[in-house]
């Protein structure tokens, strides 16, 4: 799934391309694309048309698009596949288009929700006094988010009977952090995957984090990670932060600071990539 660094991306693009236009109208092509908006498909489209798009919004993976003065917002879901694209009107269309939102003005694009595997979807949600559509209100803020609150993060890992790993793809705790990313920082702070938060001193949790930080920023200079067509930015360009990957995807290659051979193991239906030497396990663990 797309994670922070894809979404902001994504965010910005839709910043440029987007914000300040008004819906002449929204065709909703597959029902699957809007089954989080319960009252279904055509609803969907009465009510957004008219509206304007206000400055599009992210905390964490999440992204929305707010309708100026109204107190709504559209959230997008990517899900494992989901695409927003600005594309020119009349261009042909994607193979899995699933939303197209046409706007009433003359600059000649449309946005359009593309979903191979229809797992994500748009929805309207009432917003909360934050701004956050409400069925989000409970992620916490993202290390990018210049409101994060670091004592708070420390305290709270510290806090939780879990391990590292599940602690930074925790949304409650720390939003924006997916797979990738988590080991990728965590190859950086030379900390294994299954370490008990509780044993994190502050300095520690604060290297984690300024790691964290770090590789986000740097898959933001590139445009987010991509490893097939899955992920493009609205004009349909991959990510290539994967040319510079660490430890994820790197199994039996050699760890970029020792030399040994990397490893990976099955982790909550997913792959956990480190290295043996680096990252040494806890007792527990090994």
């Amino acid at each position: 799934m797309p994670e922070l660094p894809e979404v902001e991306v994504v965010r910005r693009g839709l910043a440029r391309w987007v914000a300040g236009r008004t819906i002449g109208s929204v065709d909703v092509l597959h029902p699957r694309a809007v089954r989080r908006h319960t009252a279904g498909g055509s609803d969907f489209a009465d009510r957004l048309r008219g509206e304007t798009v206000g400055v599009p919004q992210r905390r964490g993976k999440y992204l929305w698009l707010p309708l100026e003065g109204r107190g709504l917002s559209v959230l997008g879901h990517l899900g494992m596949s989901g695409q927003l694209l600005v594309q020119p009107e009349g261009a042909p269309d994607e193979k899995h288009l699933r939303i197209r939102v046409r706007f009433a003005d003359a600059a000649g694009t449309e946005l359009r929700f593309v979903d191979q595997r229809t797992f994500g979807g748009l929805s309207l949600h009432e917003t909360t006094a934050d701004g956050l559509p409400d069925v989000i209100a409970h992620i916490a803020r993202d290390p990018l988010d210049p409101l994060f609150d670091e004592a708070a993060y420390h305290r709270a890992l510290r806090a939780r009977r879990t391990t590292l790993k599940r602690a930074l793809l925790d949304q409650s705790l720390i939003s924006g952090v997916g797979n990738i990313y988590a080991d990728e920082a965590l190859w950086r702070s030379r900390l294994h995957y299954d370490r008990p938060t509780a044993t994190l001193t502050r300095p520690r949790s604060m290297e984690l984090l300024a790691h964290v930080r770090d590789v986000m920023n740097a898959a933001l200079e590139v445009g987010g990670t991509s490893f097939d067509s899955l992920y493009v930015n609205v004009n349909g360009e991959s990510g290539y932060f994967d040319r510079s990957l660490d430890a994820y995807g790197r199994e039996d290659q050699p760890c970029r600071r020792c030399g040994t051979p990397m490893r990976r193991r099955p982790w909550m239906n997913r792959s956990s990539y480190f290295c043996p030497r680096c990252q040494r396990p806890p007792r527990a663990a090994s």
